[in-house]
């Protein structure tokens, strides 16, 4: 995602070719984090304009991929930083890249603010990527084993550390509240930048060996392999533009398709299951009762889970559906006493 953080691989411990370089390689292991990241992205889109019969990226599984995405991203950045800084931090090229992925930072928060102004990113990837960059800098420079033990403590740190105080908005970005914020992307120093050490521990000790290696002398030849490279060196521009292009493509799409018939019948389920139970029904019984309603309004048309308002009759229909489906499942429940 960070596209200029690999203009240099001197580092300390790297020896310094006589030209500054980039490495193929981190660029090519950059791109499939963007490709996981695109096919991650176009999940979530398929689900928020109800293509599919649920969001699975919001599912458990989906969840654990976004995070290996970002964590791999992450890593990235570390390894980038020692690349360009290892021997020294290079002060104007530094505060380019800062400012182009501050002002990306930005433009996230005020795009999603306008398209999705109750869950906007006021704190992802970018954000953290932008911090880290700059709290990163010392580790360069400090003992390898320091830099790994401040890794393994800001990782660990929201699994022991939790404050209603840091819930307070202007300490969101630190993550170590006790309330999850509501936010499309939420990135928060605590673990993520221990991500970015990680990545500065791994640049430093395999640098090395990486730029010496078969792995660090490959050269980009066939096609694919110079449009992953030229991906890798782009990264920051594909992520900006690419979420706008997959959601009018699929906006598109989704107008010519209509949503998918069974998008929201889980989340109704469950709700329907979650009031039946609150207003007496006994919990067994709601589940049952709500598939079978949610079934019988798919046969009917009357399955309304696209916000189109429901006529008078089709009301009543409904209710008289889910006031059946419960009272005829009640019956068989005491007819088997």
């Amino acid at each position: 995602m960070d596209a200029d953080v690999a203009a240099d691989p001197r580092t300390e411990a790297v020896p310094a070719p006589r030209e500054r370089r980039r490495l193929p390689a981190v660029d090519a292991a950059r791109a499939a984090a963007l490709a996981a990241m695109a096919t991650y992205h176009t999940l979530w889109d398929l689900g928020y304009l109800r293509l599919t019969a649920e969001n699975y990226a919001l599912t458990a599984a989906g969840r654990l991929a976004a995070e290996a995405i970002a964590g791999s991203f992450l890593v990235l950045v570390g390894v980038g930083l020692v690349l360009m800084n290892g021997r020294g931090v290079r002060r104007g090229p530094t505060l380019m890249r800062l400012a182009r992925i501050g002002g990306a930072a930005l433009l996230v928060t005020l795009g999603t603010w306008i398209a999705f102004p109750d869950a906007f990113v006021f704190f992802g990837v970018l954000h953290c990527i932008a911090v880290s960059s700059v709290l990163g800098l010392p580790f360069l420079f400090l003992p390898v084993p320091v830099t790994a033990l401040a890794a393994a403590a800001v990782i660990a740190a929201p699994h022991v550390v939790h404050a209603p105080i840091l819930d307070a908005s202007a300490l969101l970005f630190l993550g170590l509240g006790t309330i999850p914020p509501h936010t499309n992307d939420y990135v928060p120093l605590f673990p993520w930048f221990g991500l970015v050490l990680t990545g500065i521990v791994l640049g430093r000790t395999s640098l090395p060996r990486l730029i010496g290696s078969r792995v660090g002398a490959w050269a980009p030849s066939s096609a694919p392999a110079r449009a992953a490279a030229f991906a890798g060196r782009h990264s920051l521009a594909i992520y900006l533009i690419h979420q706008p292009v997959l959601l009018a493509l699929l906006t598109g799409l989704v107008a010519v398709t209509g949503p998918n018939p069974r998008a929201g019948l889980r989340a109704f389920r469950a709700d329907y299951a979650t009031i039946c139970a609150r207003t007496g029904g006994e919990p067994p019984l709601c589940r049952i009762a709500a598939r079978c309603t949610s079934d019988a309004l798919l046969k009917e048309d009357l399955f309304r889970e696209d916000g189109r308002p429901f006529s008078g009759p089709e009301r009543l229909r409904a209710q008289a559906i889910s006031q059946g489906c419960y009272a005829a499942i009640e019956n068989a429940d005491r007819g088997r006493r």
